[in-house]
């Protein structure tokens, strides 16, 4: 399936069509995307905007666990680590120094300023608000960044689909708390596709199951996955990844998997 073309939409829903297709996903795929005005995030079909305020990794799980279209500013976010993760909040000094964590998620003054300073955050300034919503439902077209909650058998054939052709290594770090900059802050910051840990805000707020990674990626490597993993499976790599035998004779099977056909 071809999902894009010069000068047109993606085909998003194909996109995710093949995705669940391909790796058998029970989290629904969105989007998201940034506004430098509050009123075009507003403009979007069917959006919502929250009555109560919240974390952004419950907006995000608003629309990959419900299937909703939200728009948030600021002042729908508790504090400045959720805002200045994506740009919405500066990340001044009083940012830096992280010392409602101290005592709490890190031994000293130094110890938290460390981790403050590690994270991929989106420049504040340019942006004033931002709205998540299902890949599928084409609303955000482009989006800027999309993401995928996978298992980590999941995870490793859609890595390996990015993969297939321009390969690189990819290396990816673990901040701890605040995951969120590993994956939506470091998509949006750098462009490059972004694994992360789901933290304990993650789960506890977002309800991320014990079992999800999530990866944040541009369409475009999105789509190059898709790619990837298609001729992978033509390969016989796919998922489900079958279990050989820990006990079998396993020249056969490595005939398959790694030998040309």
């Amino acid at each position: 399936m071809q999902h894009e073309r010069p000068g047109e939409p993606l085909d998003l829903a194909g996109m995710v069509a093949d995705l669940n297709n391909l790796l058998r996903l029970k989290t629904t795929v969105i989007g998201m995307k940034m506004f430098a005005r509050v009123e075009d995030m507003q403009a979007i079909e069917k959006i919502r905007r929250p009555s109560a305020i919240h974390t952004t990794d419950q907006i995000v799980s608003m629309a990959s666990r419900l299937g909703w279209t939200m728009g948030i500013t600021a002042d729908d976010l508790v504090g400045a680590q959720c805002r200045a993760v994506i740009g919405l909040a500066p990340q001044d000094e009083k940012w830096l120094s992280g010392q409602n964590y101290v005592g709490v998620w890190h031994g000293t003054a130094e110890d938290a300023r460390k981790r403050q300073e590690a994270l991929d955050v989106v420049a504040f300034g340019q942006y004033h608000a931002l709205a998540v919503s299902p890949l599928a439902s084409g609303r955000l077209n482009p989006p800027d960044i999309c993401l995928v909650y996978a298992t980590p058998g999941q995870m490793i054939i859609l890595i390996n689909g990015l993969q297939y052709t321009g390969y690189k290594k990819f290396e990816w770090g673990v901040v701890g708390e605040t995951a969120c900059a590993d994956s939506w802050g470091r998509a949006l910051k750098t462009g490059e596709p972004s694994l992360s840990l789901p933290c304990f805000a993650e789960r506890r707020y977002g309800g991320v199951p014990d079992e999800e990674l999530l990866m944040a990626l541009p369409p475009a490597h999105l789509a190059k996955a898709i790619v990837g993993m298609k001729q992978l499976a033509k390969n016989g790599l796919r998922y489900p990844i079958a279990p050989y035998g820990i006990q079998a004779d396993v020249r056969a099977g490595m005939g398959v998997s790694y030998g040309k056909k």
